[in-house]
Formats: C-alpha cells, structure tokens, sequence
C-alpha cells in the first residue's frame, strides 16, 4: 500500500516529526489535532468550548486539501486532560457533526502537547 502526507499550508505547522495526515489506500488516517492558531502556532485562549470548535477546524482544513470534509469522518478519537469537559466538548462537537454521527472514543488523558485541553484524530473513507 502506498503512502501519502497530507497537509494544508493554513495550518500551523506539527509540533513533531508526523504528518497532519496520510492516505493509506481508501483510508484517510488524521492526526490528532489540538486548538492550535493556524496563524501563530500556538495554543488559542480560551475554554474547552473554544478549544474544541478550533480542533475540528483544524481537522476540517486538512481534510479539505484531500477533497474531503467533517461529513467523510467515520471515526473520532477524543482526548480530555478533564473528564468533567466532556459535556461541553460534546455540545461544542455536535455543531460540527450531523447523524449519522461518526463512531467515537473518548477518553482522559494526563496532559496534551501545548497544555491544550482536548485532541482529536480521525479517520476518513
């Protein structure tokens, strides 16, 4: 199977030696993707609501230079540095997302690169 690195020159820059995604044959594999400024490459202030909205932003820019968007999505993976933030991640989530909803994990996590709040990766058909 080949491979190819997917990547959006609106977005910051990754934080490590990864690719913001890759297409795997029919797939495409998202990596997880903190509430970074595409602008700045820092971590933007705000809530996990705030947070939350510019993750899947982020998600949305790279899936868009693959030709793809949210609704593509088939899997999420969720992390929380506070399991108490769920609630409002999931009201913030499901403006991005409509039903049939993509299959989901969603766990806690000690602590995420640029002491974010929330990362998400996902996987496209």
């Amino acid at each position: 199977m080949t491979r190819a690195a997917l990547s959006s020159d609106t977005l910051a820059p990754p934080v490590g030696p990864f690719s913001p995604g890759v297409r795997g044959g029919a797939l495409l594999f998202l990596s997880g993707q903190v509430a970074q400024d595409p602008a700045t490459g820092k971590l933007i202030d705000g809530d996990i609501t705030s947070q939350t909205h510019q993750v899947l932003r982020n998600l949305a820019t790279v899936l868009e230079a693959a030709g793809k968007d949210l609704g593509d999505v088939v899997r999420v993976g969720v992390y929380l540095t506070d399991m108490a933030d769920f609630g409002p991640m999931n009201e913030a989530y499901r403006q991005h997302f409509s039903e049939p909803f993509p299959a989901r994990t969603a766990l806690g996590v000690a602590a995420l690169p640029l002491g974010a709040s929330v990362e998400m990766d996902v996987v496209v058909a």
